[in-house]
């Protein structure tokens, strides 16, 4: 889910802020303001009233011989950096990206989506660029636009929030089974940046000292604000080869970092081979003060998709694939990422 909530958000940094050796200037995801306590708390609240449905990262509706499958995502707070720049042209393939992986880690193939864009006032320019957005997102993902609505609400927007819903179709044994085993091999697969996730922070930290138009030190950007903008990856691709290989379960890391991967089973997952993080991390780190486990908590970190499979066919994934194997399940809980315990 995105930034701003979700059973999968973790914060972590109630026990740093016990211990009382926490930096004055140090910044966490709940001090930029992103309370997970609150979130998950709310979430529950809400499951609680309308019933828990059958799956995780997409419900699934048992029509036969198929699931009919859904997920519904939005872009977050990234939309204040698109404003800031007054470039949207990119923030429609995050809204397709957020919620077509979040099919694919289920097994699902995306294949129609509709989306929800409400605004404060009606404007043309932003309208065509989020349309562009979505287009090109949807040509990638390879599923149809089926529709949308756009929706005029001065007194409840404060310049516009953008959402979709994504459908999907399965054959019943084509679900991957969602639980992976001690003794899987972990296989990752590289983000694009930090697509839409941890934005509240990633914001707040940027801003300390900085502007959205300030010149971009890194990377191919011309300012920090398209840093941030780079788009979600869309990993539709690995649909296919994931089955073929027969992954047991996967995990979109997307809102609580690297703790997504708790929803692949009661396990220890640790990973010691992670794709490095992209430079606009270390810029957020640096500019935040935000501590390595803070980071691994809120961002992807360099990784943005995961899958559990039998060892012997981690390797041939890999190499079918644009991805590596990067650790290993075991018994026990907890995820280890590059030697920190999340």
């Amino acid at each position: 889910m995105t930034d701003d909530g979700g059973l999968s958000e973790r914060d972590g940094s109630e026990n740093r802020a016990e211990d009382g050796n926490r930096a004055e200037d140090e910044l966490t995801y709940a001090d930029a303001g992103v309370d997970i306590d609150a979130s998950e708390a709310a979430t529950a609240a809400l499951i609680g009233a309308v019933g828990e449905s059958e799956g995780d990262y997409a419900g699934l509706l048992d029509i036969g011989d198929r699931y009919l499958a859904l997920a519904t995502d939005g872009v977050g707070t990234k939309l204040l950096v698109a404003e800031a720049l007054a470039d949207y042209s990119t923030i429609g393939i995050d809204c397709i990206a957020m919620n077509a992986n979040d099919l694919v880690a289920a097994g699902v193939r995306p294949v129609a989506f509709v989306d929800y864009l409400a605004v404060e006032a009606p404007d043309e320019t932003f309208a065509e660029q989020v349309g562009r957005g979505l287009s090109a997102g949807a040509e990638e993902a390879d599923l149809e636009l089926v529709g949308g609505e756009t929706a005029v609400m001065p007194e409840v927007i404060h310049g516009l929030d953008l959402a979709g819903t994504c459908a999907g179709l399965a054959a019943k044994e084509a679900i991957f089974p969602g639980e992976a085993e001690p003794g899987d091999a972990l296989v990752g697969f590289r983000s694009s940046g930090i697509h839409s996730n941890g934005l509240t922070l990633a914001r707040a930290a940027v801003t300390r000292d900085h502007e959205y138009t300030d010149p971009c030190p890194f990377g191919e950007y011309d300012t920090l604000g398209e840093a941030l903008l780079e788009p979600t990856r869309l990993y539709t691709h690995l649909l296919d080869p994931m089955r073929e290989h027969g992954v047991r379960a996967a995990a979109h890391v997307t809102g609580g970092g690297w703790t997504n991967l708790e929803r692949l089973g009661d396990h220890r997952y640790v990973v010691e081979d992670a794709f490095d993080p992209q430079p606009v991390f270390e810029f957020v780190r640096a500019e935040g003060n935000v501590s390595e486990e803070e980071m691994h908590r809120t961002f992807n970190m360099g990784t943005g998709f995961v899958c559990a499979l039998a060892p012997d066919a981690a390797e041939a994934l890999a190499d079918a694939t644009d991805g590596r194997v990067i650790g290993r399940v075991e018994s026990g809980d907890g995820v280890s990422v590059r030697g920190l315990e999340l």
